[in-house]
Parts: structure tokens; sequence; C-alpha cells
């Protein structure tokens, strides 16, 4: 991760600073976020993000927490010194894990379930639940009633 000061406003009679950071994160896997950070004294947030491929609600979410500590850093407690801050990160995981089998088929048949009972669309449950694609969720789903733990979807005559 590169983090390169951008610009920095000072509030108020030296009372508070506000930074800038233009923040380049490049993973082992060939993917890579650029994004705009404010660091103040309440935290961090995000003005700006560009990755390539698209990022996950779930990384989307963890962002500020990956670029947390690495700003502040950069900061410290004294004025921002033009820089790179280098960190290696982990390889990004772009759905979370679901198991695989005749556990991951009986998860699948569970929200589905649970989302019929609820009066929600069942299939939007299992691709929220898996992270997969409405055709990847369909073909989990056709797994768990093949395997039994879902009712058949059209009475055979």
């Amino acid at each position: 991760m590169s983090v390169r000061p951008a610009w920095e406003v000072q509030e108020c009679e030296g009372s508070a600073t506000t930074a800038w950071f233009d923040v380049r994160l490049a993973f082992t896997d060939g993917a890579q976020v650029d994004l705009l950070a404010v660091v103040r004294e309440a935290g961090v947030s995000i003005e700006d993000v560009r990755a390539q491929p698209a990022l996950s609600l779930d990384d989307l979410a963890a962002l500020a927490d990956w670029i947390e500590g690495p700003l502040f850093d950069a900061c410290g407690d004294g004025p921002v010194e033009a820089g790179e801050v280098e960190v290696c990160l982990r390889p990004r995981r772009a759905r979370p894990a679901w198991p695989r089998g005749v556990e991951g088929r009986w998860l699948v048949a569970e929200e589905y379930r649970a989302a019929q009972e609820e009066g929600a669309d069942p299939v939007l449950a299992v691709m929220c639940a898996t992270g997969r694609s409405r055709r990847r969720s369909l073909r989990l789903i056709s797994q768990a009633r093949d395997a039994g733990f879902l009712t058949p979807r059209h009475a055979r005559r």
C-alpha cells in the first residue's frame, strides 16, 4: 500500500488539522484500489474509491480498517511529510467463505427456507449469504433440492 499526502487544512488557529491522502492498495492477485482518504481527529473517512475489479460490499466495509493504521502512521503527531508508507497486504476474498458439500447444501436450504418464511426472495437470500451470482446460487439451490434438503420445484406427473 502506498500513502501520499494530497493536501492539509489547519482549522481555526491550530485547533484541528484535516489531511487528505492519495492511497493505492495493490494486492498479490492483481487487484488494485485507488482512493482519497481524509484523516481527522474523529478517524478516517473515504471520499473517493476506484477499484479494479470492483470491491464486494464486505471488502468496501473493511477498506477503512485496512488503511487506518498506515494513514495514522503517515500522519504521526506532527506535520505530514511527503513520501510513501509501504505495507504488505494479503490477497482479498471477493466473497465470504462458504462450506462445500453436504454442509453447504444444508446451509443453502436453511437460508432459502428462512427467506420464504419471511416473505422475502429466497434466491436473493442465498445470493447474499453465499456472495455468489444468481446463476451460481440457483445451481446451489438445485443441489440442495437434489440432496433432499428442499422440496422438489415441480411435481412430476
